[in-house]
C-alpha cells in the first residue's frame, strides 16, 4: 500500500493523520536560541501569545534532508511506495530538502519508489492535496494512480485569505516593506490568494467585516465543492460562523475547521482566516 508522507506547513491535525496513516514531518520554528518542531512541543496558543508578545520575531526552517530520509527509511519498513507531498516551493525549502532526502533514502534502498510532490500551496491546500492522496492509497491505488489524484486535487483548488496585518508576512521575509506602507497609510486589511504556488494580492478592504463578506462571496462564486476547509489562527468563533455559512450553501458537506499552525502563523500573524475550496469537477 501506498504511504503518505506530508509537512506540518499542511496543518493536517494529528488525529487526521493517524486515522488516514500519514506521517507529518516537522518545520522547526525557532525564537531566538530556542528551536520547537512545529506541532511536537509548542501548542498554538502559546505560540501566538508569544507571537504577539516575544521582543524576538520567530523565524522558520525546513527540516534537513536527513529529517526527510529517516521518515522515508521509518515509512519504508511498511511499503516500497511512498508520496511526499509539501508546501509550495515558491515560499519555502522544504520541497528542495524532501528531493534531496529523497536521494540519501533511495541511496542506502534501491526498492524504494518515492514521488516528491509540490502542493503548490499553503496550509489546508497542501492539506486537501495530501489527504486526497492518503484515500486513494487507502482505496488501494498504486503509487502513479496516488500521484495523479494529488495533481488532479491540486488543479481543482481554490484560496482565499484574510489577513488582519501584513507586518507579520513582511518580518518573516514573504512580503517587501512596500506593502506595509501602503497598508498602513490606507488602513486596510489585505486578501492574498495562490497562482502558480505563489501568494498574490487578492484586494484590500476597509474593515475586517468586510473582509469576512468577500470570503463568504468567495464561498458563494463556488458552484460545486468536494471539500472545504476553514483555517484561522486565532479567531474560532468566525471560523465557526463561516464554516455554518458554507454548510448553507453547500448542504451535503461538513467543511473542515483547522487551527492555522506555528510553520505558517509566523506569517499569517493573528487573526489570519482562511478559506480553501476542492471544486468538484
Amino acid at each position: 500500500m501506498v504511504k503518505v508522507i506530508t509537512d506540518s506547513g499542511s496543518d493536517i491535525t494529528q488525529e487526521e493523520a493517524k486515522r488516514l496513516g500519514m506521517k507529518v514531518v516537522p518545520i522547526y520554528l525557532r525564537f531566538g536560541n530556542e528551536v520547537y518542531p512545529d506541532g511536537v512541543n509548542i501548542t498554538c496558543d502559546e505560540f501566538y501569545r508569544r507571537l504577539s508578545q516575544d521582543p524576538v520575531h520567530p523565524s522558520t526552517a525546513a527540516p534537513s534532508p536527513g529529517d526527510f530520509a529517516a521518515a522515508y527509511e521509518e515509512v519504508a519498513q511498511e511499503t516500497d511506495e511512498i508520496i511526499s507531498i509539501h508546501i509550495t516551493s515558491k515560499h519555502s525549502a522544504v520541497y528542495d530538502a524532501a528531493l534531496m532526502g529523497k536521494e540519501i533514502a533511495r541511496g542506502k534502498n534501491h526498492r524504494l519508489k518515492i514521488e516528491v510532490v509540490d502542493s503548490k500551496g499553503v496550509t489546508m491546500w497542501q492539506g486537501l492535496v495530501a489527504i486526497a492522496a492518503a484515500r486513494a492509497a487507502e482505496a488501494g491505488a498504486n503509487l502513479q494512480q496516488v500521484l495523479a489524484e494529488a495533481q488532479r486535487t491540486i488543479k481543482q483548488l481554490r484560496v482565499i485569505a484574510l489577513l488582519d496585518t501584513l507586518k507579520y508576512a513582511i518580518k518573516g521575509g514573504r512580503l517587501g516593506k512596500g506593502f506595509l506602507a501602503v497598508e498602513s497609510m490606507l488602513q486596510v486589511k489585505p486578501l492574498l490568494t495562490l497562482r502558480d504556488g505563489q501568494l498574490r494580492p487578492a484586494g484590500i478592504v476597509r474593515t475586517r467585516s468586510k473582509g469576512i463578506e468577500r470570503l463568504r462571496e468567495f464561498l458563494k462564486s463556488v458552484l460545486h465543492a468536494r471539500d472545504i476547509a476553514i483555517v484561522h489562527s486565532t479567531t474560532p468563533d468566525e471560523a465557526q460562523s463561516l464554516a455554518d455559512y458554507a454548510r448553507s450553501l453547500f448542504p451535503n458537506l461538513v467543511p473542515r475547521i483547522v487551527r492555522l499552525g506555528p510553520a505558517l502563523g509566523v506569517h499569517g500573524g493573528p487573526g489570519a482566516l482562511v478559506t480553501v475550496v476542492q471544486e468538484a469537477e
